[in-house]
């Protein structure tokens, strides 16, 4: 065979420290990555504060008054127009290629921020139940996917044996292991990727299998993973080479790309006490045109400090070699800022584009909206949307609400199309808020309402919605004059 000289063009996905400190930074909430940058101030000399760079900050909101109404009474939601002062077209999962085409406007909004009162009480219970809801699936497997998500502990990992759980799942559903094992696979893959992993060889594998192909070291990570975990840990990774009759530097790598794995993936989400949350977005009509800024503290504000980086030249090789290091690393966070601020824009801007009835009318214009349609439109996996929408705020004319709360399931209507839960929760309250309190409405009665509306939901339904917005039963609302 002749020898011949082949060029092969690919994309590959390394988790790179560059990556993995992104990926972390996205899941931090505004006030945590406020400590996360003063930490790094005082950490590291190459690190400078650039915060006296004042930019334009963005009009003020526009309330909900007649000229809102008088600009866009003829326009349908699909029509409005929304602009992002910037539209990057970063993909986190793919690699650090970014490519930016400026808009008129500024990109960030130095303005005080607002802080609002809210409770982050999101338990991993919480997350993954959000997450359980806006997927796609049938009612049998929703109510196996419910008891597995139960049986999960803080940590992530599956508590219960598949016995015990279809135990509990019966009389009602009667579930054998391959039904069990298929929608367990699918909460595995929820965000964080990981959760329900019965022992730390499934949790590495199942990170390691949302890794592109090409991932050097990928193979040998996934072998060491399903063989060879109790072996690295008593012999190192130079001893399990010779074990594995494997080539050290491969071992190395996959043991390098294992590390950056995290084996307790459920300690990513956990409860928080009540707080004060800043927004990291906010959103404005102007021109009759809904335009999404990202708040001040969300654009990263550190520089490079030019005079420590000018004294490598002239200083010993080990303070030299410290000092690249510390530049290096410097540079990474600046980047992995660029990066988290980028993406929270594109996401923002996505989720205000497919909202634009919410704000224009209200919590009953509310549209369904799941993971995967922002996903698909950015270009960036489920995974990633659920880390961008948690605890990230966005401010607008109707209040400041944490990015998940625009996302909903969808339920059929009489004349073919689609409602979101948010929407008819909005229904249900109104038409609660509207009762006469010494005859209030029934859940029956309230199912039977909005069926002349067109929406179908069942009386149990109506009951947990009800439930959900912390309002009684209409027993329990009944008031005598």
């Amino acid at each position: 065979m002749k020898p011949a000289l082949q060029l092969r063009l690919g994309q590959q996905l390394k988790l790179t420290p560059q990556l993995r400190q992104a990926i972390r930074l996205l899941q931090l909430s505004q006030l945590e990555l406020e400590t996360e940058l003063t930490m790094a101030l005082e950490s590291n000399p190459m690190l400078e504060s650039t915060d006296e760079r004042q930019e334009p900050e963005p009009p003020e909101a526009s309330g909900e008054g007649d000229d809102r109404r008088e600009q866009d009474s003829d326009r349908s939601d699909a029509d409005a127009e929304v602009e992002a002062v910037a539209e990057p077209t970063l993909d986190m999962d793919t690699g650090w290629e970014d490519e930016f085409s400026p808009r008129s406007g500024s990109g960030s909004d130095d303005r005080e921020p607002q802080e609002a009162a809210g409770s982050v009480t999101d338990s991993l219970h919480d997350h993954l139940m959000w997450q359980l809801n806006l997927t796609p699936m049938s009612d049998r497997d929703r109510a196996i996917g419910t008891a597995l998500i139960d049986a999960i502990d803080d940590d992530g990992h599956l508590s219960e044996p598949l016995d015990a759980i279809r135990q509990a799942l019966q009389p009602d559903i009667e579930a054998d292991d391959d039904e069990l094992e298929a929608v367990l696979h699918r909460i595995q893959r929820f965000d964080p990727i990981g959760v329900g992993a019965r022992c730390l060889s499934e949790c590495l594998g199942v990170q390691l299998s949302a890794l592109d192909d090409d991932t050097d070291a990928l193979p040998m990570a996934q072998r060491i993973a399903r063989e060879h975990l109790e072996d690295l840990a008593k012999l190192g990774p130079e001893k399990l080479a010779k074990l594995m009759v494997a080539d050290a530097d491969e071992v190395a790598k996959a043991v390098e790309l294992l590390r950056g794995l995290d084996p307790r993936p459920g300690a990513q989400v956990s409860a928080q006490t009540i707080e004060y949350v800043t927004p990291d977005a906010y959103v404005s009509r102007q021109d009759g045109v809904w335009r999404v800024h990202l708040a001040a503290g969300a654009r990263p504000r550190l520089g490079i400090n030019r005079l420590y980086e000018g004294l490598i030249g002239e200083a010993s090789r080990d303070d030299a070699n410290y000092l690249r290091g510390q530049l290096q690393e410097a540079r990474w966070l600046i980047r992995s800022l660029e990066t988290r601020a980028d993406t929270v824009l594109r996401v923002a801007t996505a989720i205000v584009r497919r909202q634009v009835g919410f704000l224009e009318h209200g919590p009953e214009a509310m549209r369904p909206l799941t993971l995967r349609e922002i996903a698909d439109e950015l270009d960036l996996h489920e995974s990633t949307i659920s880390r961008v929408t948690t605890r990230k705020y966005l401010h607008t004319p109707r209040g400041t609400f944490e990015f998940k709360h625009f996302f909903s399931s969808s339920l059929s209507t009489e004349g073919g199309g689609s409602a979101s839960s948010t929407a008819i929760q909005a229904m249900i309250k109104r038409l609660i808020d509207a009762e006469n309190p010494a005859k209030p409405l029934s859940d029956s009665k309230l199912a039977a309402t909005l069926k002349t509306d067109g929406i179908t939901v069942a009386r149990r339904t109506v009951a947990k919605y009800r439930e959900a917005m912390n309002i009684p039963s209409s027993n329990e609302r009944q008031r005598h004059g």
